[in-house]
């Protein structure tokens, strides 16, 4: 599920080089998810100032839309810090090796993570996402 390695750059905060593949971005999105096609376009065909603005103003502004999922199971709970080894473990076995850049409940990060998957797993795991996201329940 190659195509879920893109959603999760396309939430990603937005950067020049982005804007520079713009055009291998479209091309995937069409040929994978063309039901994606129309908002790829318009997020890429706009001013990247403007995107940044908005990504900032949408996803740096409270826990509602965190990108960081354990944030809206665990918050700041103890429970937080083992559900991230955890799951750093689940990389590793996979391959990812993370920067340390992003945790590993970042969502983009979590996304590339369940494209290295089998189909099967991966849609479990977009499954958990959604039921322990409130921003994304209604995806």
């Amino acid at each position: 599920m190659q195509i879920l390695k893109v959603i999760g750059l396309l939430m990603e905060y937005p950067d020049e080089l982005l804007w520079e593949c713009k055009e291998d971005a479209l091309a995937l999105i069409r040929r994978d998810a063309p039901m994606l096609t129309d908002f790829t376009h318009n997020l890429l065909n706009a001013p990247l100032l403007d995107k940044q603005a908005e990504w900032c103003e949408v996803f740096d502004r409270g826990r509602t839309t965190s990108l960081l999922l354990f944030e809206h199971v665990h918050a700041e709970s103890r429970d937080r810090g083992q559900a991230m080894v955890d799951l750093l473990a689940e990389y590793e076995k996979v391959g990812l090796q993370l920067d340390c850049r992003e945790l590993p409940d970042y969502l983009p990060l979590y996304l590339e993570y369940l494209s290295v998957l089998p189909d099967d797993q991966a849609k479990e795991g977009l499954l958990n996402v959604r039921r322990s996201s409130p921003c994304l329940a209604v995806a």
